[in-house]
């Protein structure tokens, strides 16, 4: 992993986008970090949108509906979910400063969220930033098991649908390969970046409707899901 820390000017949302545009994001030690330092890792993680897999198991918990799917409703609270400590991640990098900047790109329309909710409670997400037809997963968390996961299987279907080319999620870990994840090195990953971004996508889609769940068929030994719909 590459990356610097530089504090000698402010950063803004137009600055974060730039640095999301030369392949780089910002991290933070922990949420008591008052900085944050540039991440440019050697080998980068990302989701091919047209290879990826969803487990039996999780397309069985997403044909019985057990979560409402919203969008961009609550990025705040997505936000501070992502922030939570849990058994599993003690720690998190997202301090003041980072939740300000992605915030500020909410409001400008470059950042988004999917939220799962049941019973009226939001129990898992997850939220990126989108540039062009490239979208950069940032973080999800779950409050109850697959939460996070069938958020994920919504967001991917949504960038199929809106045009989008580059699925990033930083770093290939277990859990993402089970999906389809694989690890790329920089070089690559920058040339599909550039393509990404020079081509326009749309992740607020007209008619497009997250509670329709109509299986497809599988492939290596996984159920592939066709969770998005066009109304008339």
């Amino acid at each position: 992993m590459a990356g610097g820390r530089d504090q000698r000017f402010e950063i803004t949302a137009e600055i974060l986008l730039k640095a999301y545009a030369c392949g780089i994001f910002p991290m933070a030690e922990s949420a008591e970090d008052k900085g944050m330092f540039w991440v440019d890792p050697d080998e980068r993680g990302i989701i091919p949108l047209d290879d990826f897999h969803v487990p039996r198991s999780l397309a069985k918990t997403i044909r019985r509906g057990t979560f409402e799917i919203r969008v961009d409703t609550a990025f705040a609270a997505v936000l501070d979910g992502c922030a939570e400590s849990s058994p599993g991640r003690p720690q998190t990098w997202i301090n003041a400063e980072i939740r300000s900047l992605y915030l500020s790109l909410f409001r400008a329309g470059h950042a988004h969220c999917v939220e799962a909710w049941r019973n009226g409670h939001l129990v898992g997400g997850l939220y990126g930033v989108s540039l062009g037809a490239a979208f950069f997963g940032e973080s999800m968390f779950s409050r109850e098991t697959d939460a996070s996961k069938v958020s994920l299987v919504h967001l991917v279907n949504r960038l199929r649908a809106g045009g989008y080319r580059l699925l990033d999620t930083q770093f290939l870990t277990t859990h993402l390969s089970r999906f389809g994840a694989v690890e790329i090195d920089r070089e690559r990953y920058r040339a599909l970046l550039d393509a990404a971004i020079a081509v326009p996508a749309r992740f607020d889609i007209p008619g497009f409707r997250v509670d329709a769940a109509q299986p497809a068929g599988g492939g290596k030994g996984d159920s592939d899901l066709q969770l998005f719909s066009q109304t008339s």
